[in-house]
C-alpha cells in the first residue's frame, strides 16, 4: 500500500539573511524528541535523499571519547516519558481506589487464543539472550549517527534468528533493516530498535529498551506466524538518533517505511509497577539564529559599533514576553552563546539556540512565525545581520486510535497493566516517530520502569534503571502485547481496515486545517 506524500518543513532550509528590513513573508516552516510526556490515567511519498545531519564535537559518554562525524550538534530534548503526575516516582502498588477501573471494550479477550501462548513461548526461549542483548546494547552507549557496536550487535542477532538483514540502510551508517516474509501476499508490520544514547549519562532515555523491544516484538511474531501459517512480512528497522537527529525521519524521506502497512514501537518512563499508557507528544521546530554585528571599542568609540549581543539579548526578552500570550501547552526556549566576548569590545558575533513546541504541527507553524518576527525584529533594532537556520522538525504524535484502544486493552485483559490514556493538556515531549506517524497508522504506547525519586528520563539515575532486570521484564510485557495487536493487524482483515480508517479520517482532519 502506497504511504501517502507527507511534507516535510524545517530542514536543509537555506540561512535566512536580515539586515534592515524585515522579510515581507515568513517561512511557514514548521514541526518539532520527548522531555515529559505526561499519559495520565484520567481518561508511495517522494523522498528527497538528503544527507544525514549527525552531531558534531567532542562529546563524551561514560568518560570515553566519542568522535564527531558533522558539524551539526542534535537537541537532546527527546523522549521523556511519563506515566503518573509527577509525584516522585511510584514503583509500588497503588491504593485499590486509586487505580481506574478495568478498560473496555467491545471486543471478546479470549481474541487471541492460542496465538498469544505461541508468541510468549517464543519470548521465553530466548530469555537469557535477550537479557544479554540488553546488557550488551546498555553497557556500550553510543551518540546518534555513531551507533557502530549497536549496530553490530543488533544485525547479529538478527541473523542468528533467521532475519534476512541489510546493513547500513539509506545512506545512514548505523541504520539496519530486518526482514522476514511467510506466504503470498499479506501486509507487512513495521517495528523501530532505537539505539542512541545521551553524552555524558548514558542510556538514560531507556533506548537500550527500545532496541531490544522492537527485537522482542519482530522474534515473537515470527513464531506466530510460522506456526499458524499467517501469510504476511515483518521489517523491524534500527533507527539511529532519535535524540535530537531525526534518524526516523531521514530513513522515511528515503523510503523504508514505504512497505509497511502499520509502525509500532515503545518508550519506558517513570510510573507505578505494571503501568502503561497512550498519549500525543508536542511537535517541535529547533533553530540557531546566529547575529552578525561590527566591533569597536566599547569606551572610545562604542558609536561605530554594531552590537551583536544587544541583538540577542532584544531577540531573548521579546520572545520571553511573547510566552505570556501563548496557550499554555506551547513552548518556547532557547539559550545564547558567543565567542571571543570581552568587557570592552563591542560583540560582532552572537548566537542563539531556540526549540519551540507545540501541540500540532500546524499550531507550530503560527507560533514559530511569531518567534522569527521577534529575532528578525531585534536585527533591526540593533542594526545588525541574522540568519535564521531551522534544524530537523519533528512533528507530534499521532497515536492511531484503533491501535491504542486494542492495546491498551489487551495488556490490561491479559497481563494485569495499569492503563490510561494521554490527556492533550497534559503533554510537552517531542519524538521523530511522530513523522511516521503521519505517514501511516502508528502506535507509541509510554511504560513504566522502577525510577529513583527525581530519577527519571535523561538523569543518571535513569540510566542505571534503564539497565535493571526489573526494566528489562516490564519491557517484554509490553512488548508481548505489540507483538499481539502487531499479529492481529496481519491476521484480521476487518481490524486492520478500521485501523486504516482510523488513519485516514486523522489524516483527512489534518487536511481540513491546513
Amino acid at each position: 500500500m502506497p504511504v501517502p506524500s507527507v511534507p516535510r518543513l524545517g530542514i536543509n532550509n537555506p540561512p535566512i539573511s536580515l539586515s534592515t528590513s524585515l522579510m515581507s513573508s515568513i517561512n511557514q516552516a514548521t514541526p518539532g524528541c520527548f522531555k515529559g510526556l505526561r499519559s495520565l490515567f484520567s481518561r508511495s511519498t517522494d523522498y528527497a535523499n538528503r544527507a544525514p545531519k549527525p552531531p558534531a564535537g567532542e562529546q563524551r559518554i561514560n568518560n570515553s571519547l566519542v568522535a564527531p562525524s558533522s558539524d551539526c550538534k542534535p537537541c537532546y530534548s527527546c523522549c521523556s516519558f511519563k506515566v503518573v503526575p509527577e509525584n516522585g516516582v511510584t514503583w509500588t502498588k497503588e491504593k485499590e481506589n486509586d487505580i481506574p477501573p478495568p478498560y473496555t471494550s467491545d471486543e471478546a479477550t479470549d481474541y487471541y487464543g492460542e496465538v498469544k501462548a505461541a508468541i510468549e513461548r517464543s519470548i521465553a526461549d530466548l530469555d537469557e539472550e535477550l537479557w544479554a542483548l540488553n546488557r550488551e546494547i546498555h553497557d556500550n552507549p553510543e551518540l546518534g549517527y555513531q551507533e557502530f557496536k549497536t549496530h553490530d550487535t543488533l544485525t547479529n542477532f538478527m541473523e542468528a534468528q533467521n532475519f534476512t538483514v541489510t546493513r547500513h540502510i539509506c545512506g545512514l551508517d548505523t541504520a539496519w533493516r530486518a526482514e522476514w516474509s511467510f506466504g503470498e501476499g499479506g501486509r507487512t508490520l513495521g517495528i523501530n530498535s532505537e539505539m542512541d544514547a545521551l553524552p555524558g549519562i548514558g542510556h538514560a532515555c531507556g533506548h537500550n529498551l527500545i532496541a531490544v523491544g522492537g527485537v522482542t516484538i519482530a522474534i515473537a511474531v515470527k513464531a506466530a506466524m510460522e506456526k499458524y501459517k499467517i501469510a504476511g512480512k515483518i521489517i523491524l528497522l534500527g533507527t539511529p538518533a532519535e535524540e535530537g537527529g531525526g534518524g526516523k525521519i531521514q530513513l522515511l524521506e528515503r523510503g523504508a517505511y514505504k512497505e509497511m502497512d502499520i509502525c509500532v514501537m515503545s518508550h519506558p518512563g517513570p510510573g507505578p509497577k505494571d503501568s502503561a499508557a497512550t498519549g500525543s507528544s508536542l511537535a517541535t521546530q529547533p533553530l540557531v539564529v546566529e547575529y552578525f554585528g561590527h566591533t569597536a571599542h566599547a569606551a572610545a568609540a562604542p558609536w561605530e559599533g554594531q552590537n551583536a549581543l544587544d541583538a540577542a539579548v532584544l531577540a531573548y526578552n521579546s520572545i520571553s514576553l511573547l510566552r505570556q500570550q501563548i496557550k499554555p501547552n506551547c513552548r518556547v526556549h532557547g539559550i545564547i552563546e558567543g565567542r571571543d566576548w570581552a568587557a570592552n569590545i563591542i560583540p560582532d558575533y552572537a548566537r542563539m539556540k531556540w526549540i519551540v513546541r507545540a501541540p500540532t504541527k500546524t499550531e507550530l507553524s503560527g507560533l514559530l512565525a511569531r518567534v522569527r518576527a521577534c529575532i528578525e525584529a531585534a536585527a533591526i533594532a540593533a542594526s545588525c545581520k541574522a540568519e535564521i537556520n531551522l534544524e530537523v522538525a519533528y512533528y507530534d504524535l499521532r497515536q492511531n486510535e484503533v491501535l491504542a484502544q486494542e492495546f491498551l486493552r489487551t495488556v490490561q485483559n491479559h497481563y494485569g497493566m495499569r492503563v490510561g490514556s494521554g490527556s492533550d493538556n497534559d503533554i510537552s515531549a517531542s519524538t521523530d516517530f511522530g513523522n511516521v506517524t503521519y505517514a501511516m497508522p502508528g502506535l507509541h504506547p509510554a511504560y513504566a520502569i522502577n525510577t529513583k525519586p527525581g530519577g527519571g528520563n535523561h538523569t543518571k539515575e535513569f540510566a542505571e534503571s534503564a539497565g535493571s532486570k526489573e526494566s528489562h521484564e516490564a519491557a517484554l510485557k509490553v512488548s508481548k502485547g505489540l507483538a499481539l495487536i502487531g499479529l492481529r493487524c496481519l491476521k484480521d482483515e476487518d481490524f486492520y481496515l478500521k485501523v486504516r480508517k482510523s488513519y485516514d479520517d486523522m489524516i483527512g482532519t489534518y487536511d481540513r486545517r491546513q
